[in-house]
């Protein structure tokens, strides 16, 4: 009885793992992840949080695009939105818990 239910479990997953494999970037791909990785930075540095490793991102997302790799382009630019996501998130945390840290 057993046996069945690992089977179907078995395909649903190769069927999963196919059709993320069978995808392929294209340069709109990462115009629109770079817009968006982008558009967090911009918040992060208006709240004067920017983090260095963004940057970073951003430009191998970048070299990457120019040589054709739209898949490795966005997955760094979606690194890039996310350390920049993550920033503005620290940056918000710390603006509400500054004052508990200053001495009375």
């Amino acid at each position: 009885m057993r046996i069945p239910h690992l089977t179907k479990l078995a395909v649903a997953v190769s069927l999963a793992a196919f059709s993320t494999t069978a995808w392929a970037a294209s340069a709109d791909d990462y115009k629109a992840a770079a817009t968006k990785a982008e558009a967090a930075m911009k918040q992060a540095h208006t709240l004067k949080n920017e983090w260095t490793t963004t940057a970073d991102e951003m430009k191998e997302a970048k070299k990457a695009a120019d040589a054709g790799k739209f898949d490795d382009a966005v997955k760094h630019a979606q690194e890039a939105e996310a350390l920049a996501s993550a920033s503005i998130a620290q940056a918000k945390e710390q603006e509400k818990l500054w004052p508990e840290a200053v001495v009375r």
